[in-house]
């Protein structure tokens, strides 16, 4: 993918080298981190920890979407939402992102200083969203799921996994375009562990260059997944940072231009060397 994308005066330069994406769950059930950073203060001292260690984009989360999380009210996700944001949006300099399917929550997020949409649904979920997002004129990331993230895991049946990814995300981006939002504040997620299985996660590694027809830059979120626990035998997610690693290789190998991770600091030594070896053999 080559082209550019400016976000609060910073200039995302596809191709050229992988950014980061920092995680800041404001979520007391995530995953990982569910319930350490559903705070203010705590959300502000781990963004700027991750804005230090060389996060390129911080994305804000207010409703968990682990396998089998439940549903929050639309009042308490802008409630953590819109707070989180007030703090941080003074104090961190570079792009911040929204983690939300919800259209009235992505409205306030821009207005409070939000930068960039990310929705797992691909805007499925929330037939406003396509539009809000082209009238607030922010980029978007569109995620590929089946169901929801009750029903995700029991919806990994495909005939042909990353055919029905591609489709999936052609249709949602030719329905974007078609409502006004920008071709070039496009990205693309194929949703590692969202509606996947163990294999089909592992396959999505494999051919992820199969995305590239699409034409927009490809996010990948793998950090601390359950497939890197399963390979490594390792039940707890922080401690599953050296898998993490492996997997961000192998996305940068394969076309991702950003990575969505907890572990900052670690990942980005991991993008500089693979972007040493890789890039630039690519742009030579």
């Amino acid at each position: 993918m080559s082209g550019k994308l400016i976000m609060r005066d910073r200039c995302f330069q596809w191709g050229q080298q992988t950014y980061l994406m920092g995680v800041v769950n404001v979520t007391p059930d995530s995953f990982s981190d569910g319930g350490e950073f559903n705070n203010t203060t705590a959300a502000l001292a781990q963004a700027q920890a991750m804005v230090a260690a060389g996060a390129d984009i911080i994305d804000v989360g207010g409703q968990s979407t682990r396998p089998g999380a439940a549903q929050i009210s639309l009042a308490e996700e802008l409630d953590r939402v819109v707070s989180v944001l007030q703090e941080l949006r003074p104090v961190i300099s570079v792009p911040i992102s929204v983690d939300t399917t919800r259209a009235a929550v992505a409205r306030a997020a821009v207005a409070v200083g939000a930068d960039l949409i990310n929705d797992i649904s691909g805007g499925t979920f929330d037939t406003a969203m396509l539009p809000t997002v082209a009238s607030l004129n922010v980029p978007i990331v569109l995620m590929h799921i089946r169901g929801n993230p009750q029903t995700m895991q029991q919806q990994t049946d495909y005939q042909d996994l990353m055919g029905e990814i591609n489709s999936f995300l052609a249709k949602q981006i030719a329905a974007a375009i078609v409502v006004g939002v920008d071709p070039d504040k496009i990205i693309i997620d194929p949703g590692i562990g969202f509606a996947k299985n163990y294999e089909q996660n592992l396959e999505i590694f494999r051919h992820l260059r199969l995305l590239a027809a699409l034409n927009c830059p490809i996010l990948v979120g793998a950090s601390r997944k359950s497939f890197i626990g399963r390979i490594i035998n390792q039940p707890e997610p922080k401690e599953r940072v050296w898998g993490t690693a492996a997997a961000c290789c192998a996305a940068i190998f394969n076309g991702a231009d950003i990575l969505r991770v907890h572990d900052v600091k670690e990942m980005h030594d991991v993008s500089l060397v693979a972007d040493a070896i890789f890039r630039q053999q690519a742009q030579h």
